[in-house]
């Protein structure tokens, strides 16, 4: 960010960021749950990630704290006001949507300045602000472009600028990336982020990708089935996953077979380790492993042999397979990799720290 949008982004600073909270949010729509009893809260200034597979009721939660969706049960809360009946355009809130749904027939600074026209703000006023608005995101140039004179990138810019408009107590960004390619996607997230903290304000941004979450969040909040499943900050939730299924959504992991221990530990990999959680009571286990927590060593008489390979760039990611079938993913360095080539036999072995543990599948 330039010493100018530095500066600009300091005039549109709008009030301290607001603390939001769910409490029992309910919903369903006919026979499909959306939101089972959701708790969450986000802090002042945080940027807090709803992260999750399609149908987990993210973009739901989102849409009831816009006044968009009304929960069949429970509150939604604004620094410990209950909004929960309050209409849409009373509730402070900025929303950017996936589609960026500008008015096609007025320019970029008229857009922005929309919302400012509907207010009763003097042209003046309202040019001045949206003005210094897209000076913020970096658009000050294209003020008198329509949107379709625009690209994607800066046809969300200027969505973004218009939601902060108004000073929101809370802005709320609805997968505003997916539909845009890879390298403005990396970009535009790496800019909101510089923006939403220097702002301070309270952002709940929700997508489906795992690394925006990581990448751009204070915490992310994982849902399923519209419950929480852990709520934490992306280093502890990726290294600490509370359940079987966040280890398995948030990032890559092998299920490497496992076998209970007298003292409610597990052998795996030849190593006896403590489990992270709760052990199954029954059946056959497995041992959920990240990448990078295996090591491996080129040994002819290993039981791993290695089946594929993808460069990474620092590191590569090889594929190896066990005597029973089991197939193991590892982060090796890259020049460490050329020692192992497909149909290389290798060792495999752990560092000795708690693994979570899951009951195998049957299928």
């Amino acid at each position: 960010m330039t010493t100018t949008t530095v500066s600009t982004a300091a005039a549109v600073r709008g009030a301290a960021g607001a603390t939001v909270e769910f409490r029992g949010l309910h919903r369903r729509f006919g026979a499909t749950v959306a939101l089972d009893g959701l708790d969450l809260t986000a802090h002042p200034g945080e940027l807090l990630a709803l992260l999750g597979p399609s149908g987990c009721g993210k973009t739901t939660a989102l849409r009831m704290l816009a006044g968009f969706e009304h929960p069949d049960a429970g509150d939604v809360l604004v620094d410990g006001e209950d909004i929960t009946a309050v209409p849409a355009h009373r509730r402070g809130a900025g929303m950017v949507f996936q589609s960026y749904s500008l008015f096609p027939h007025l320019t970029a600074v008229e857009n922005v300045a929309f919302g400012l026209r509907m207010r009763g703000r003097s042209k003046a006023a309202r040019t001045g602000r949206a003005g210094e608005l897209l000076d913020l995101v970096g658009l000050s140039a294209l003020a008198d472009r329509f949107p379709h004179q625009m690209s994607g990138g800066q046809q969300q810019r200027v969505a973004l600028a218009r939601a902060l408009a108004l000073e929101p107590r809370v802005l709320l960004l609805d997968e505003p990336l997916s539909a845009l390619d890879a390298k403005v996607r990396l970009s535009l997230r790496e800019e909101i982020r510089r923006l939403q903290q220097d702002l301070g304000i309270t952002t709940l941004f929700v997508t489906h990708d795992q690394e925006e979450a990581l990448s751009m969040a204070d915490r992310v909040a994982v849902l399923r089935a519209g419950r929480l499943e852990q709520v934490a900050a992306p280093a502890e939730l990726y290294a600490r996953p509370a359940t079987v299924f966040v280890a398995e959504f948030v990032g890559t992991t092998s299920r490497v077979p496992a076998v209970r221990a007298a003292d409610g530990r597990v052998d795996v990999l030849g190593l006896r380790l403590p489990v992270e959680g709760e052990l199954p009571a029954d059946g056959e286990l497995d041992a959920l492993v990240r990448p990078e927590a295996v090591r491996v060593t080129a040994d002819p008489k290993g039981p791993g042999i290695v089946v594929a390979a993808s460069f990474l760039g620092a590191v590569t990611r090889i594929t190896l397979r066990l005597a029973d079938g089991t197939e193991v993913k590892a982060d090796v360095p890259t020049e460490a990799a050329a020692g192992l080539p497909v149909g290389a036999s290798a060792a495999l072995t752990l560092p000795e720290r708690p693994v979570l543990v899951d009951r195998r599948s049957s299928v």
